[in-house]
């Protein structure tokens, strides 16, 4: 398993642990002028869930394989959580903000993964 795939893995891990929903994992690899190999969109129902979910993906993704994201925003607001792990960005959304942006489908040639909600 390449180290990205682990990552993604790490921190789906970690959204999953504080049950954020909706998981979309976007396979942006074959795009040309991506800004990410992958993006992983998640939504919690409060902004409290929202940091929660950030602080469980760092702290996972931290204890797991000794990494840390190089840039996190959002955090205080907590509609929109964007972080960074260069090569796989993390957005953290209130379920409006979410559909208002309806990133997931900036890159109509993007593989889309949706997973399954943890109960």
């Amino acid at each position: 398993m390449t180290g990205t795939k682990k990552l993604v893995e790490t921190i789906t891990k970690g959204i999953q642990e504080k049950k954020g929903s909706n998981i979309v994992i976007a396979d942006l690899k074959h795009i040309d002028g991506a800004i990410a190999r992958y993006f992983i969109i998640c939504q919690g129902n409060s902004p409290i869930q929202v940091e929660a979910i950030a602080e469980s993906v760092g702290e996972t993704v931290r204890k797991e394989m000794n990494e840390k994201p190089v840039h996190v925003v959002g955090l205080g607001v907590n509609q929109w959580v964007a972080m960074d792990f260069t090569d796989v960005l993390v957005h953290i959304f209130l379920p409006e903000t979410r559909e208002f942006y309806d990133i997931e489908h900036l890159w109509d040639d993007a593989k889309l993964t949706q997973l399954a909600d943890v109960g």
